[in-house]
């Protein structure tokens, strides 16, 4: 029986020394002429573990965490392949507590295999959502989404039913689904690791929701920063298009539909729907006003799906399986399972898909294992630079999107940082606003004017101190852009100041007010 051995070619896991440990077990496999093939697979999400290591062999799938180019001697040092025994295994990669802790169903197939094998996606169960959409009306797929409570999963938590519904019934000469792949919140991966490891599913999803709504195009406008994704994901549509799962019958009946690949301009208010738009029409990427919505109209002008990676990801587990299925976790509004991403000053950083309403404590202690350096937490930012910083005092917030809401934060694309005790508060309330004064598109004098006003108006404040007249005109300025900004850039900013102002407040120079808002 030849052997497989795994070594991910993921971004993290290269940027951890993958390629180097691919490279020496390559040279000692050869040596030792042990029989046995190498494969380039996605990574589990588990970045305390990278470069880890998979043998699979009679002996069945063992896990070898850390090895560098180093330790792969260690691996092969008694001249055959490494087995349960070896002192480096941990046997399999699913029963570490990290990884046996989640509900994994978009990230279901992620470090299985090679994810150019449209061979090995069709064997883990890849393409039975497709299938079923050939063989359903319309508006029946858009009935498996209504009962699924799919939410988008980019930040507005938008339902993707109502969006899907509104594409499908407008009637157009042509309409489009375009996928949202500009991650460019801080601390999030999760599109970019669903791109590299397990792409065939988003080009998948892309056509169950064509076929939904009608549409006979799609792009992907991808994060010009990341290459390897690209690399990936131009492999796979080619693959798709020699096989039939894009092209002139990618839908069935003689229905078209293809994907175009399209990079982002290097800019965070791409990331922003409209903007994205226009972005893709080759315009410079300012924001549209709404109304028109894009599902009315967006590119070119006509019905648009515009989702984000994991939003369509999703549709191939709803599709194949059933919505109410996928509605079976969850909580409240907030159903199915939601994609966290552990990063910032935590021990394990990674990703973790766990059902809506697990608690942010949990997801910390459980899962992140406390803080890197060992110090207390003192402070997480959930959703981006965007988001709210949260206390210890509020970890037992349970992560759905309306208990956020209620608690003044939101999910976003489900990114969480993690700050140590040593953390100044104060200057991240700086930083806020100096990261929208610098993505600011422009257009609109809320954003584009009281970003740069308020990031001086902070810095006075942590150089001389808070006092009651400053807070009022910096509160009195969050409203401004809060109610006038043309899109989320200037309308969310606030949200991470209007935290730090109520749960961090000491951290301005202290004085008579400071004490009393403590």
């Amino acid at each position: 029986m030849t052997a497989t051995i795994y070594v991910p070619r993921e971004t993290s896991a290269c940027s951890l020394g993958a390629d180097a440990t691919a490279a020496a077990i390559e040279r000692h496999v050869e040596r030792l002429k042990l029989d046995a093939r190498i494969v380039r697979n996605g990574s589990r999400g588990a970045y305390a573990l990278e470069p880890l290591v998979e043998v699979e062999n009679g002996a069945g799938r063992n896990a070898f965490p850390c090895i560098d180019a180093h330790g792969a001697a260690d691996l092969f040092a008694d001249g055959t392949l490494p087995g349960p025994r070896h002192a480096r295994c941990i046997g399999r990669a699913e029963s570490v507590p990290f990884l046996a802790k989640q509900t994994r169903l978009t990230f279901a197939r992620i470090g299985l295999a090679d994810p150019l094998s449209l061979d090995g996606y069709r064997a883990s169960g890849g393409l039975a959502g497709l299938a079923r959409a050939r063989a359903m009306q319309p508006n029946d797929i858009v009935e498996e989404i209504r009962r699924s409570g799919l939410r988008g999963r980019g930040g507005a938590a938008f339902p993707a039913a109502i969006k899907w519904q509104t594409v499908c019934d407008a009637a157009a000469d042509a309409k489009y689904v375009v996928c949202n792949a500009d991650e460019g919140d801080s601390g999030t991966f999760a599109d970019r690791l669903l791109l590299e490891a397990d792409p065939f599913q988003l080009i998948e999803g892309m056509a169950i929701a064509a076929r939904a709504t009608g549409a006979s195009a799609g792009f992907v406008y991808l994060r010009s920063e990341y290459p390897r994704a690209r690399s990936v994901l131009e492999q796979a549509l080619a693959i798709a298009r020699r096989q039939n799962v894009l092209g002139r019958d990618a839908l069935g009946a003689g229905k078209p539909f293809d994907v175009e690949l399209r990079s982002g301009a290097g800019a965070y208010i791409c990331g922003e729907e409209t903007s994205l738009l226009e972005s893709i029409e080759g315009k410079r990427a300012l924001v549209r006003a709404k109304p028109p919505v894009p599902a009315v109209q967006g590119l070119f002008g006509k019905p648009t799906l515009l989702h984000n990676v994991l939003t369509l990801a999703a549709a191939t587990t709803i599709l194949a399986h059933g919505g109410e299925r996928y509605a079976a976790h969850g909580v409240g509004r907030s159903r199915g399972t939601i994609t966290l991403q552990l990063a910032g000053n935590v021990r394990n950083g990674g990703l973790v898909e766990v059902p809506f309403g697990t608690s942010l404590r949990t997801l910390l202690d459980d899962f992140g294992g406390g803080t890197a350096s060992g110090r207390p937490i003192r402070a997480v930012q959930v959703g981006g630079p965007l988001g709210a910083y949260l206390p210890p005092a509020r970890f037992d917030l349970p992560i759905d999107y309306e208990a956020f809401a209620a608690s003044r934060a939101m999910l976003g694309h489900g990114g969480v940082v993690v700050f140590d005790d040593t953390v100044d508060m104060s200057e991240q309330a700086e930083f806020a606003m100096r990261f929208c004064a610098h993505e600011s598109c422009g257009k609109c004098t809320p954003c584009r004017i009281g970003s740069v006003r308020g990031a001086e108006l902070i810095a006075k404040m942590r150089v001389e101190g808070a006092n009651e007249a400053g807070v009022a005109l910096l509160e009195d300025l969050c409203e401004t852009m809060e109610l006038g900004s043309l899109c989320q850039l200037g309308g969310l900013t606030p949200m991470p100041i209007r935290s730090i102002l109520r749960d961090f407040f000491g951290d301005f120079s202290s004085g008579d007010f400071s004490r009393a808002r403590r």
